[in-house]
């Protein structure tokens, strides 16, 4: 089985060898990180290091993908954030903005060129190298409405959303010309997917009114000028919004462990005629992405079980029918190599069962 076709069949809705088990979120482990000699926070700044340990899953545990970066600042840093890339345990953070007020958001001139952008674009070429004819390569970037909360605090932009919505929704827009010229730019750069994580647009911290007509046109904006495969990532009890997600554009939706698979299958289907046209689901709501990535928890189950509750999960999920197996979100830095090794030996268990 060639991994990286495997994976792509599933993304064009076309029928595949085995269920694929990857990670559209950040993968980096500290097992890892002592594995390959390769730590935080000098692989967020080194091409060949993020490389590295952006593939180290799939070399230690045969986790099916690498992906890269490892956090959701890269954007915010290049439009004028300081950010702290944080230590062995934990993630870049944002540390100050220059950004007032929504009216002060502005895209750089040489946008691209700055901050962590182009190391992302570099080892992009360096996994190309190395795996671009086996491996999917998956980079992930923020969404619009999350870089807008990076870039004026989350607690200010919602404030902000009941107060000036005119002013948050310019805000997003100039936030979405950021995300479309980063778009393009790995686009260019040609890996396999791009995964598009919005966690601030969760149904815990906006309704799902406000995701429909604020957050949902812009990420269809998005999905139209990326140029690979494209996944929707989107953090909580995401449930209430799933038909929303999956016809915005992208491939396949993202969803933690709160969603329950069967359930959102259904969801996609239920409601007026339903035909099915390569893989897609065609409504009365439009088309909708069929394809679900997840859902095995990333804080619970993969980072503090034993790898016989990640099994007890894997195999629940794939007999709900997840589409593509993964993390609910990013993973822990201390999540052990032996439970993302479970994952793929109860995704072989589960298929080995059923022949």
């Amino acid at each position: 089985m060639n991994i990286k076709n495997n994976v792509l069949k599933v993304l064009s809705g076309e029928e595949s060898d085995i269920t694929p088990v990857l990670s559209v979120t950040q993968i980096a482990i500290v097992e890892a990180m002592e594995k390959t000699d390769v730590y935080w926070p000098e692989a967020h700044i080194n091409a060949d290091m993020m490389a590295i340990l952006g593939s180290s899953l799939h070399e230690l545990a045969g986790l099916e993908c690498a992906r890269i970066p490892f956090c959701l600042t890269v954007e915010a840093e290049a439009m004028g954030c300081t950010v702290d890339l944080g230590n062995i345990e934990r993630t870049p953070q944002i540390t100050e903005t220059p950004f007032r007020t929504a009216s002060d958001i502005e895209v750089p001139t040489d946008f691209l060129n700055k901050g962590r952008i182009p190391v992302v674009l570099e080892a992009i070429k360096r996994l190309k190298e190395d795996y671009g004819d086996t491996l999917p390569i998956i980079v992930g970037i923020t969404g619009p409405f999350t870089l807008t909360g990076h870039l004026l605090g989350v607690e200010n932009m919602l404030r902000d959303m009941k107060m000036r919505p005119g002013d948050i929704e310019n805000a997003i827009d100039n936030s979405l010309d950021a995300c479309m010229d980063y778009a393009e730019a790995i686009s260019q750069a040609e890996p396999d997917i791009i995964c598009v994580a919005e966690p601030t647009a969760a149904p815990e911290l906006i309704d799902p009114l406000q995701f429909k007509t604020i957050v949902k046109p812009r990420l269809e904006d998005l999905a139209n000028v990326i140029r690979t495969k494209k996944i929707l990532h989107i953090c909580g009890s995401s449930q209430p919004i799933i038909h929303d997600m999956a016809s915005i554009g992208y491939d396949a939706i993202s969803v933690e462990e709160n969603v329950d698979i069967a359930k959102a299958k259904q969801d996609l289907e239920k409601g007026g005629k339903v035909l099915r046209v390569g893989g897609k689901v065609m409504s009365m709501g439009g088309e909708t992405s069929s394809k679900i990535v997840g859902n095995i928890s990333s804080t619970q189950t993969l980072f503090r079980g034993s790898t016989e509750d990640v099994k007890e999960e894997v195999k629940k999920a794939l007999s709900a029918g997840v589409d593509i197996l993964a993390p609910s979100c990013g993973l822990a830095p201390r999540s052990p190599i032996a439970n993302i090794k479970a994952m793929v030996e109860a995704r072989n268990e589960f298929y080995d069962k059923i022949q």
